[in-house]
C-alpha cells in the first residue's frame, strides 16, 4: 500500500510523498489517533505547523509508530512551519527548536515560512490591540536568510514558503542562496492556481495544495457559504468514476503533480482519501474541472489585511 504513493522530487534531490495528512484544525485528543490511523493506512507524509498547537500530540503518535516498528524515522516525511511572530531573524532558530522539541524529532524534512506577513514578536500567536492584529515589518527576505542557516545546522532538510505570491517568490529567488523547495497554497477547483503553479514549477519550486476539499470545517464558514463538496458537477464525476467527491478532488491534484495534504480525524475518511491511486481522471475531465475556477478563496487571511506583505491584496497571482 505504501509503495503505490508516488513521490515528487525537490530541487535539492529530496523526495516528498505526493500525498499526506493535514493537521490544521485537528483538535487535541483527536490528532494523535488520526496520525496513527494515517500511518497504519499507508500515509508517510504528515503536514504540521506551530500555529496548529498540536505538534506535541503529532510527535507522540509518530514516536509510538516508530516504537511499535510500523515505521522508521527516515520512512516518514514531516513538514512544519514558522509562524508570523517569529519572522525576526534572531527568532527563527528558536522557533524551529520549539517545533522539534514538541514533535520529539531531531529534524524536520521541510520547514516553511507560514505566511509572508510578520506579526509583533514576543506575545500571543495573534497579538491584538484595540481589536486589530499588531504587525511587525520584518522583511521576509531577511527571514528567508535565517531559514537558510537552519539547513546547514541540520534542523531541516529542505526549506520553503507558504502563501507567497509571484512577486514575493521573485524577491526571494533574487536573493536566495538556497532556492525554496516548495510553496504551499490553498488549491482546489474553485481556486486552481494554474498560473502560480506554472510559475513555481518553471522555477523548480514544487507546490503543495492545502484545503483541497474546500476546508468545509474552517472556523469562519457561514451556513450559506458555497460548499465545494456539494458541487453538482463534481457529484456527477464521482458517479461516473464510482468514487466519492473527495476522491475526485484529491485525484485531480495528484494528477496535476501537486502535493496534497487533506485534513481528517475520521479513520474511514483518512482511508477513503488515500484510496485514489487505483484510477485516473480522463484528460477531458481534468480540463473540465479546470473550468470551475472562479478565484474562490476559502482562506482569505483576514488577520493579515492591511499588512504591506499580505499576499492576496493586489497580487498578480
Amino acid at each position: 500500500m505504501v509503495n503505490k504513493v508516488p513521490s515528487v522530487t525537490f530541487n535539492n534531490g529530496q523526495k516528498i510523498p505526493i500525498f499526506g495528512l493535514g493537521t490544521w484544525k485537528s483538535k487535541p485528543g483527536e490528532v494523535a489517533q488520526a496520525v496513527k490511523d494515517a500511518i497504519d493506512s499507508g500515509y508517510r507524509h504528515i503536514d504540521c505547523a506551530h500555529l496548529y498547537q498540536n505538534e506535541k500530540e503529532v510527535g507522540a503518535a509518530i514516536a509510538e509508530k516508530i516504537r511499535d516498528g510500523t515505521i522508521k524515522r527516515e520512512d516518514i516525511f514531516i513538514t512544519s512551519k514558522l509562524w508570523n511572530t517569529f519572522h525576526r531573524p534572531d527568532l527563527v532558530e528558536g522557533a524551529i527548536k520549539l517545533t522539534l522539541n514538541d514533535l520529539g524529532l531531531e529534524y524536520v524534512d521541510l520547514y516553511l515560512i507560514h505566511w509572508p506577513t510578520a506579526y509583533k514578536e514576543g506575545g500571543s500567536l495573534f497579538p491584538e490591540k484595540d481589536g486589530k492584529i499588531e504587525f511587525s515589518y520584518v522583511d521576509y527576505v531577511d527571514t528567508w536568510k535565517a531559514m537558510e542557516k537552519l539547513v546547514g545546522k541540520g534542523y531541516t532538510k529542505s526549506i520553503g514558503i507558504s502563501n507567497f505570491n509571484k512577486k514575493q517568490i521573485q524577491r526571494i529567488l533574487s536573493q536566495a542562496t538556497i532556492k525554496p523547495a516548495n510553496n504551499q497554497v490553498e488549491c482546489h477547483p474553485y481556486l486552481n492556481q494554474r498560473k502560480l503553479i506554472d510559475f513555481c514549477q518553471a522555477h523548480g519550486i514544487t507546490v503543495t495544495a492545502y484545503s483541497p476539499l474546500g476546508s468545509p470545517d474552517r472556523p469562519w464558514a457561514k451556513p450559506d457559504d458555497v460548499k465545494l463538496m456539494d458541487d453538482s458537477k463534481l457529484k456527477q464525476l464521482a458517479t461516473k468514476y464510482n468514487k466519492t467527491v473527495a476522491q475526485i478532488l484529491l485525484r485531480y491534484q495528484v494528477q496535476r503533480g501537486v502535493i496534497t495534504v487533506p485534513k481528517s480525524v475520521t479513520k474511514s475518511r483518512i482511508i477513503e482519501n488515500f484510496d485514489i491511486f487505483n484510477f485516473e481522471l480522463q484528460k477531458s475531465d481534468m480540463e473540465y474541472i479546470d473550468t470551475f475556477d472562479c478565484n474562490g478563496r476559502f482562506v482569505p487571511f483576514t488577520a493579515g489585511l492591511g499588512h504591506p506583505d499580505h499576499p492576496f491584496e493586489n497580487e498578480e497571482f
